[in-house]
């Protein structure tokens, strides 16, 4: 006789996998979150919309792609969980909208238990420090679809901002300022072609490398900074209206991103050389002999987050985000744009990136 277990798949291991992370998962609940752990949905006390004149919801899902490789690789799992949560929420609140429930999915050859939870416990504590609430799950078995060891997470995530708040394209003028925010590292873009590039090389993730500090391993598992908390604080301690747009600096990198949020006949003008390099992907360039144009396609450079606040109030921004540690620096200004035949050598034009028929994002000067 066939069952269920004999297919593959271990529901006692799940039950065990909830009973060791239900408590990681509480303590991302506030007091909006309605309702005991375990029904079919979770639900949040949504009672403060009520206040909004029009509340808008936004919506975001995203995984961390294959950076899961890493974390497979080096057996360590209870950091990508923060990497899944920055990549939601902080595309979250570049519509200017808080985080207000988080969802996530995890798919696996087969469950055990112990590496489920430690997943579970860095989204929990990841959604934690956003004030995000962790309010439902699955994980799903898939015994012949994935190898024994594998597994693939995802999130979602809905926020709200009332219409008057929203930020974007349509707040942006000729003289905003546009500050930069530092990246904890690579973040969770580009890693297939980082490990394309240390399988090539043949660099082991034991690999110690002294421009880093630390193992190549460490250096690739570093988790996503969270941006999230510190932009909507930014907000709120700005004048009304002094933050006109936010830009989370992930795939297709700085000139791709920043585009999405200029308005069309205006032109984001970035100075490459406004903040050093970090130096991984100085190594990766140099190991996997890519070129810095093909670098700053990739990934974020060291840029993690951008905000474009207006002039009288740029000097009030980068001192509040420097006591909030974010170390930011003036990276460029906004400007009317220009035909892209005036461009001087090594300049780079970006348009219409990632299906956004918006502005445009001018690269110049050298890295460093």
């Amino acid at each position: 006789m066939v069952d269920y277990a004999a297919a593959g798949v271990d529901i006692e291991a799940g039950d065990r996998a909830v009973e060791l992370m239900k408590s990681a998962v509480a303590k991302s609940h506030n007091s909006t979150v309605f309702g005991e752990a375990g029904g079919f949905a979770g639900m949040i006390d949504a009672s403060a919309l009520k206040g909004m004149k029009r509340p808008l919801l936004a919506s975001s899902t995203d995984g961390v792609g294959t950076k899961i490789a890493i974390a497979q690789e080096m057996d360590i799992h209870d950091t990508i969980g923060q990497d899944l949560v920055a990549m939601v929420v902080d595309d979250l609140v570049v519509m200017g909208a808080k985080p207000l429930l988080m969802t996530d999915y995890i798919a696996t050859g087969k469950v055990d238990p112990q590496r489920i939870a430690d997943i579970v416990r860095g989204i929990a504590n990841a959604c934690a420090a956003v004030d995000c609430p962790l309010i439902g799950g699955e994980t799903a078995e898939h015994p012949g679809l994935m190898a024994p060891d594998d597994y693939d997470i995802a999130g979602a995530a809905t926020g709200v901002v009332d219409e008057e708040k929203m930020l974007g394209a349509h707040r942006v003028t000729v003289g905003d300022v546009i500050i930069g925010m530092a990246s904890s590292g690579l973040h969770s873009n580009g890693y297939s072609l980082v490990r394309r590039i240390i399988a090539d090389a043949g660099w082991k993730l034991d690999r110690d490398v002294p421009e880093f500090g630390r193992t190549l391993g460490e250096e690739l598992l570093e988790p996503t900074r969270l941006y999230t908390t510190q932009m909507l604080s930014l907000i709120e301690s700005l004048p009304d209206g002094a933050v006109k747009a936010l830009s989370h600096i992930t795939g297709g990198g700085l000139g791709a991103n920043i585009s999405r949020v200029i308005p069309s006949g205006f032109m984001a003008r970035l100075d490459r050389s406004s903040w050093p390099v970090p130096p991984v992907f100085k190594t990766l360039g140099k190991l996997g002999n890519v070129a810095w144009e093909d670098l700053e396609q990739t990934f974020n450079l060291g840029v993690g987050m951008v905000a474009i606040v207006d002039e009288e109030s740029a000097d009030e921004a980068l001192g509040y985000l420097t006591a909030l540690g974010l170390e930011p620096w003036v990276l460029g200004e906004v400007e009317l744009s220009f035909e892209d035949s005036t461009l001087a050598p090594g300049d780079r034009l970006v348009q219409g990136a990632k299906g956004v028929q918006a502005g445009a994002a001018l690269l110049t000067n050298s890295y460093h």
